[in-house]
């Protein structure tokens, strides 16, 4: 994410004529990516465990390949060595006072990366706030180090369009008092965030988190009281947002930034009560079967982690998993369609969906068979193809009647 190594990834793409067959294994990334682009054919080749857009293109073009993995487990394959890692490429605070650096703003599987590397190469970068938690890294586990100071890539939120903010508001008349929220970024995120102002005691428990938790910390909103896996505190695997969120998380108990292993086990998760995981998706078929990683064929992201919280808050004491998307595409196209487009993944099964939210409303699915699914889910579909959708679900399933 935001810790990629941005000087280290630029020296080594310039040393292409000086190495072949690199393999270059990598979760998203924020910032550069000139290993990917199509002149370094036959000098490095793209693994991607997630992608972001700069290398979805490398993916889709078949210059780069795609591992399917939950995100929760991209650590175990690196310490099981079913990803051999020779070097591990980081991004570090200064050491401190007793030489210990940190990870900062991304442990996610890095942590793990550094423990099963050969070579552990770091930049270290005075702009990388110094978080608690499993980010520690002492300066002599480094196998060579260059210090390059530059700002962390920012993703800057903005305000939600009056889509996200009725999906935002359907999913906060959902969450109660003392819920343990996961979240993403993105308007929809934003959105839900800002509607739980009159709410109280909301904990956080994240594969990560954005600017949008701020304010409501600030306000005592969110103050992690009812959780009972950290306690009054936010926990999260990487956070990626504005240079106000990497201040916010710098030198703050408060947060605990912890390997992705732990935060996205499904039985952590399940430990905290009324756990809300609010996760996106490109389409969701009148079934409930949730495409979030690919448009037909062409790769969009990656699984990641939306089936370890859709799962995890599944089990959790009144929790409540939730897929929020806009009804239509930005080319007006419907998101919730009869049949999920050939060749895109199913990333949440339809025996694991609960809620799915749009503009239009909540459907909750979890019970109901594949006939009242259908009707459900057309309800909140974009009026424009309810039309189309009844027609199709009819020739399906009979009569809805």
């Amino acid at each position: 994410m935001a810790a990629a190594p941005q000087a280290l990834v630029k020296a080594l793409a310039e040393r292409k004529d000086q190495l072949r067959d690199v393999e270059i294994v990598q979760l998203h990334t924020e910032g550069v990516a000139p290993y990917a682009t199509p002149d370094m054919a036959g000098h490095f080749r793209v693994n991607a465990l997630f992608m972001g857009a700069n290398i979805r293109g490398a993916v889709n073009d078949g210059r780069a390949d795609f591992i399917p993995v939950f995100l929760s487990e991209v650590p175990k394959m690196f310490l099981q060595g079913i990803l051999p890692l020779d070097a591990v490429l980081i991004q570090v605070s200064p050491p401190d006072r007793h030489g210990f650096c940190s990870l900062g703003v991304s442990i996610e599987a890095t942590r793990a990366a550094t423990l099963s590397a050969k070579r552990v190469i770091a930049q270290i970068n005075r702009h990388m706030p110094r978080t608690h938690g499993d980010g520690v890294i002492h300066v002599n586990s480094l196998t060579a180090v260059c210090e390059h100071h530059e700002p962390l890539p920012e993703h800057l939120p903005g305000a939600p369009g009056e889509v996200e903010s009725k999906i935002g508001r359907f999913c906060a008349e959902l969450i109660e008092d003392g819920s343990t929220l996961q979240m993403g970024i993105g308007g929809i995120p934003d959105a839900v965030l800002a509607a739980l102002k009159n709410h109280k005691d909301l904990g956080v428990h994240s594969e990560m988190f954005s600017d949008g938790v701020i304010e409501l910390v600030e306000k005592g909103i969110i103050n992690g009281s009812k959780k009972r896996v950290h306690p009054g505190k936010l926990v999260a695997s990487f956070v990626l947002g504005s240079r106000r969120l990497f201040d916010f998380v710098d030198d703050n108990p408060q947060v605990a930034m912890l390997d992705v292993a732990y935060i996205n086990d499904a039985a952590v998760i399940r430990r905290n009560p009324k756990v809300v995981a609010i996760n996106s998706a490109i389409e969701v078929d009148i079934t409930g079967q949730v495409c979030a990683d690919s448009i037909g064929t062409k790769m969009y992201s990656g699984v990641g982690g939306q089936m370890d919280f859709i799962r995890g808050a599944s089990l959790s004491e009144g929790g409540k998993p939730m897929i929020a998307l806009p009804s239509v595409t930005s080319r007006g196209e419907s998101r919730i369609v009869p049949e999920i487009k050939p060749g895109g993944g199913v990333v949440t099964t339809r025996a694991n969906v609960h809620y799915i939210i749009t503009e239009y409303g909540v459907a909750y699915l979890y019970g109901k068979n594949l006939r009242q699914r259908a009707r459900a889910l057309i309800n909140i579909a974009h009026p424009d193809h309810r039309e189309t959708l009844e027609r199709y679900a009819a020739e399906r399933f009979g009569s809805h009647d």
